[in-house]
């Protein structure tokens, strides 16, 4: 498995910035859950912020845009893509 490129601390989740943090959460998810995983496109989140209604990442859209965006400029910044092979690698511009 390979590291967040996203946040150090494994035991914060990335959301509400509260400890013991124990879920990963793949940024891009279904048929780019392995670029996730390769890129490092992932970060630790609490249950309630990971998979409960409302406000978790899979049941809130706000939460999954605002995620998908950090996580477009990261791996743009890290990799020195442009949008167009960012579109190619994941699909389409969240920005």
């Amino acid at each position: 498995m390979s590291k967040s490129i996203l946040q150090t601390d494994d035991d914060i989740c990335f959301i509400c910035g509260g400890y013991g943090a124990s879920e990963w959460h793949h940024i891009f998810g279904g048929a780019y859950r392995s670029k996730s995983e390769r890129y490092g496109l992932k970060v630790r989140l609490h249950h309630n912020c990971h998979n409960e209604p409302p406000n978790g990442a899979h049941h809130n859209k706000e939460v999954m845009d605002e995620l998908h965006q950090i996580g477009q400029i990261a791996i743009m910044e890290q990799e020195g893509w442009n949008i167009p092979k960012f579109i190619s690698e994941f699909g389409k511009n969240y920005l």
